[in-house]
């Protein structure tokens, strides 16, 4: 069985990952670039730490579309290479990082200079759960014929929500910074 490890150091850059979507990429480009780092000396921080970052993901994921763009500010700025495995290409990877029992992504995986696993974030941040948590309470039951349709407009509302409301990056940032800050207490 392949390590998170070796997960790792076959994964793309998530830089190489970004360029090469081919789905959601302006998008998470739109996240990327309009994303502002909060100065409040996390990545100085995390300069002095050896990290690693591995993101299971798909570029057909709105919640990785926006995800991956912050946490990626956030390691160029600390210095911390962030690397890619797509869940569906193996998912051994995934399946040892479930959520409630399911494949949620994206799960950002949290590794030290030798590669070991110190913890995971994912697949949101809880207020982006919530958001979720209420829209998808307004579904129909899946039996009903109008639920396919119900659930591409939630699906559409989200996606156009994660692009354009930046407090749901800085949700998103917070968030991963109370499980850094967690990690590296411990160390």
């Amino acid at each position: 069985m392949k390590t998170e490890q070796q997960f790792y150091k076959e994964g793309k850059s998530i830089q190489t990952y970004m360029d090469e979507m081919s789905t959601l990429k302006e998008e998470s480009f739109t996240v990327y670039e309009n994303f502002r780092l909060p100065a409040d000396g996390l990545a100085e921080k995390l300069q002095q730490q050896s990290l690693h970052l591995l993101t299971i993901t798909e570029d057909w994921c709105g919640d990785a579309m926006m995800i991956n763009p912050v946490i990626r500010k956030l390691a160029e700025a600390a210095g911390i290479d962030f690397r890619v495995a797509l869940r569906d290409a193996d998912t051994s990877l995934i399946d040892r990082h479930l959520t409630n029992g399911g494949r949620a992504i994206p799960m950002i995986l949290i590794l030290d200079g030798k590669g070991e696993l110190l913890g995971k974030w994912g697949p949101r941040a809880p207020e982006v759960q919530q958001i979720v948590d209420e829209l998808r309470g307004a579904l129909p039951p899946k039996d009903d014929p109008t639920f396919p349709e119900k659930q591409k407009e939630i699906i559409a509302t989200l996606r156009e929500r994660y692009v354009s409301e930046e407090i749901l990056w800085t949700y998103v940032y917070d968030s991963f910074k109370n499980t850094l800050m967690s990690i590296l207490e411990k160390k």
